[in-house]
């Protein structure tokens, strides 16, 4: 299943600026690192989220999603696949409306759950790649 490009292009433009990275720590080395630095370049705000809550692109870091203290429109998940369908609950939970599992993250039953929640998702998908295609 791959997510259509209205869904892509509704999350990167419509749905909302505020991206919480799940697995976004200060190691330059992981993925996680760059694509948040292309989202704030493509005027996202970041919000990292990792067990060890780093500032990472001058944005403070929350240790899980049920602790930002304001509303998040999407959930970025940089998780192995075993770990993401969590954060895709915990996502609908806290009211984003929009989940987005990175390249290689797949869950089919999270994908069903949080379409059934009404949000939008997209899987198996980079938002850094995607991005510079809307032009």
């Amino acid at each position: 299943m791959d997510a259509d490009t209205e869904t892509i292009r509704r999350i990167l433009t419509g749905t909302g600026d505020t991206w919480a990275v799940v697995g976004l720590s200060s190691n330059t080395a992981r993925a996680a690192y760059g694509v948040a630095g292309v989202l704030q370049r493509f005027g996202k705000r970041i919000v990292p989220v990792h067990p060890k809550a780093e500032t990472v692109h001058g944005e403070r870091g929350y240790a899980s999603l049920a602790e930002i203290p304001f509303p998040v429109d999407v959930v970025d998940v940089f998780v192995n696949s075993a770990l993401a369908g969590r954060i895709a609950d915990e996502a609908v939970a806290i009211g984003a409306k929009a989940v987005w599992f990175q390249l290689g993250v797949v869950d089919e039953a999270a994908y069903e759950r949080v379409r059934a929640a009404g949000r939008d998702m997209v899987m198996d998908r980079c938002p850094a790649i995607e991005i510079p295609r809307l032009g």
